[in-house]
Formats: C-alpha cells, sequence, structure tokens
C-alpha cells in the first residue's frame, strides 16, 4: 500500500494559517506550529524572506542561506517573534526542500500517475545535497540561538 501525500486530503478551513491575515500587524494569530507549517502563507513574512530563498546551486544556496539568517537575526533583534520563526522556517524548507532533489530527480517524490507511488532515491541532483547542508547549518543556528528559544518559550507559554 503507497502512503499518499498529505496535501491530497488536506483541511484548509481548519488550517492554522491564514492569507488574509497581516501577522506583523496582527501577531497574536500566529502559531508556531510544527516545522515549517505556514511558511508560504503567513504575510508580510512570506514575501520579505521569500525573495530570499534559492538553493539552485551550493553557491546561491550561501548567499540565500545567508540572507535569510541575517533576517531572522534582525527579527529577533527588533522582537518580531512572528518573522525570527518564519526565517527559522525557511531555513528549514530550504534543507528539506534541497534535499527532496538531491534524492529525487526533478524533487518529485511521488507518482501521480501510479496511485502516488513513491519514486526511485537516488535519481537527484548531487548539488543539491550541498546547498542542503548550508541551509542545515543556518537551521540550526537559527534554532540553538538563545534569544529565539526564549521567545519562542515565552510565545507559547502565553499562546498555545
Amino acid at each position: 500500500m503507497n502512503e499518499q501525500p498529505s496535501y491530497l486530503n488536506f483541511d484548509k478551513p481548519s488550517y492554522a494559517w491564514k492569507p488574509d491575515i497581516d501577522y506583523r500587524n496582527h501577531p497574536e494569530l500566529y502559531h508556531v506550529g510544527k516545522g515549517e507549517q505556514g511558511v508560504l502563507i503567513c504575510q508580510p513574512y512570506k514575501s520579505e524572506i521569500g525573495i530570499n530563498w534559492r538553493f539552485k546551486t551550493e553557491e546561491i544556496a550561501q548567499t540565500s542561506a545567508g540572507k535569510i539568517y541575517q533576517q531572522f537575526l534582525s527579527y529577533l533583534k527588533d522582537g518580531e517573534f512572528v518573522g525570527a520563526d518564519m526565517a527559522r522556517k525557511y531555513l528549514q524548507m530550504g534543507y528539506t526542500r534541497a534535499r527532496r532533489y538531491a534524492n529525487y530527480k526533478g524533487g518529485k517524490k511521488y507518482d501521480a500517475t501510479n496511485d502516488y507511488a513513491h519514486l526511485e532515491r537516488g535519481t537527484g541532483d548531487p548539488e543539491k545535497a550541498a546547498a542542503a547542508a548550508i541551509f542545515y547549518k543556518q537551521w540550526k543556528a537559527a534554532e540553538a540561538n538563545g534569544e529565539y528559544a526564549n521567545q519562542k518559550k515565552q510565545w507559547k507559554h502565553e499562546r498555545g
């Protein structure tokens, strides 16, 4: 039996993040969530950070991860936990997406024409593995940042 991708049965109305909310003006509506949840939805951070998110080559990933990490630090300095968390999510997503392209040709994990069977691993682009490693390092640096950890703990305590 094939494990189907979660996006096939996505329950959009119950999703915690909404594209029509300005999370800078209404940070109280932001949920930390798991992993990368909300990263492609939460404005204005999606637009501010997303323009820097690239992983086509190792060099591009180095520049991209560096810019996003600087945004992460800037958001922390300005007391914008939501922005910092979103930047952390973009770093994580840089790692996971680059790894997917390193593992699977064209970044496709499932075969939609064959009941969403898993495609063969190891057919991807080796340069994406180097890009993934760059994002991984920056993602882990963000997670290890003491100020981020404190703000995240406080956010979860106050808002769940």
